[in-house]
């Protein structure tokens, strides 16, 4: 794929947008000077060879593919033609439809990338609009693969639910380690050797399961039938309710991203 490709990023200051932007630098997608970024009130001290700009139609006419990097509530009020160009949504919710429909293009996808795109260890689902032509695959792949790992995947339902599980980043390991560590602190250690330990748990777990590629459900029942310590931990969270509670969160989240799109 070569790097004339001009690609432009609608929200292209913002956190997400500029993860992405330096994402596909890094890897040689985009020169740096085909790559066109805009932002809403002042222009970020980054990427200084790209073109940059709070015309967000100025972008779209400059650019072979647009990615939309805003949140859902500000797309309501984003008005740009893409003149039947390649549009990539990183926003939940939006469906296909209305992201052709308010763009005037079928060449629309749908992707939901997550934090970890800044060290480009995202996890991206997509799924594309029967207007896509396999050389837009390709493009999308491209992108996303530059960001981390990605999946075409066949129902958008299926990127709805993604969206509360791969696209909650470290959102779910963080909040498993703040309950670790509000446990450790209750009970006397130090706050800092509490953080350094529960930190390097979650960290060196996440660094294992890429090296050897187990199943989560394998590796959990490694623990268990040792019957040590972990085992006795496991059992008490399972009794607990540990997995329902997963359960009940991810179709909570399931459910707001399907809201979202209807609200649309």
């Amino acid at each position: 794929m070569s790097a004339s490709l001009r690609i432009g990023i609608i929200g292209g200051g913002g956190w997400l947008g500029g993860a992405i932007a330096g994402s596909i630098i890094d890897a040689g997608l985009v020169d740096a000077r085909n790559l066109s970024l805009s932002y809403r009130s002042q222009q970020p001290d980054r990427f200084p060879n790209s073109f940059w700009t709070h015309d967000n139609q100025a972008l779209a006419d400059r650019s072979d593919v647009i990615l939309l990097s805003v949140r859902p509530d500000d797309w309501h009020a984003l008005d740009v033609d893409a003149g039947g160009k390649l549009v990539i949504s990183v926003m939940a919710g939006i469906g296909l439809a209305a992201l052709s429909q308010r763009h005037k293009t079928g060449r629309v996808v749908r992707a939901l990338p997550n934090a970890a795109a800044e060290v480009a260890k995202s996890y991206t689902p997509w799924i594309g609009a029967s207007d896509v032509t396999e050389d837009d695959r390709a493009v999308v792949r491209a992108i996303f693969e530059a960001c981390g790992s990605e999946d075409e995947v066949a129902r958008e339902s299926d990127v709805d639910y993604l969206t509360g599980l791969s696209g909650s980043g470290p959102a779910f390991p963080a909040l498993l380690a703040a309950a670790m560590m509000n446990d450790a602190v209750a009970r006397g250690l130090p706050a800092e050797i509490a953080r350094r330990a529960v930190n390097t748990v979650i960290s060196g777990a996440g660094r294992l399961l890429e090296r050897h590629k187990e199943s989560p459900d394998d590796v959990v029942q490694t623990f268990l039938d040792y019957r040590g310590t972990t085992a006795a931990a496991i059992e008490g969270m399972r009794a607990a309710g540990f997995d329902a509670s997963v359960a009940k969160g991810l179709s909570a989240a399931f459910e707001r991203s399907v809201s979202m799109g209807k609200a649309s």
